[in-house]
């Protein structure tokens, strides 16, 4: 499984912009998708997850409310939304892959995802 993330750039405070993640090979349409962000120096957390059915979303705390995930499983593409964004929202975000979990749910633990993409770079100017 490959994944490969866009959308990243430059965007003043307040601002918003689209992520996407694009995925090859497996499944697509049966793997939780999630992503995540990493500022240097910072360990990688959590952002948001989806189930393979979008029935079922899990977001943290400091985005609750501005970002939505949602996928298309005929375009083998993840997205993420970010509204009124904020100077800490400045990562690189990753998109990534639970291939192995099978159940209705998303979640956030990051040993469970299998694979990555490369990351893309959002920078919010304050």
């Amino acid at each position: 499984v490959q994944l490969q993330a866009s959308g990243g750039g430059l965007v003043q405070a307040g601002g918003y912009l689209r992520l996407s993640c694009t995925a090859s090979g497996g499944t697509f349409s049966s793997y939780v998708m999630g992503w995540f962000r990493q500022v240097p120096g910072k360990e990688r957390e959590f952002v948001a997850a989806i189930s393979w059915s979008s029935a079922s979303t899990t977001y943290a705390d400091p985005v609750k409310g501005r970002f939505a995930i949602s996928r298309d499983n005929a375009r083998n593409t993840v997205y993420l939304q970010m509204n009124s964004l904020k100077f800490e929202d400045t990562a690189i975000y990753y998109c990534a892959a639970a291939i192995t979990y099978t159940g209705p749910y998303a979640f956030n633990l990051m040993r469970e995802y299998d694979y990555w993409g490369q990351g893309t770079q959002l920078t919010v100017s304050s």
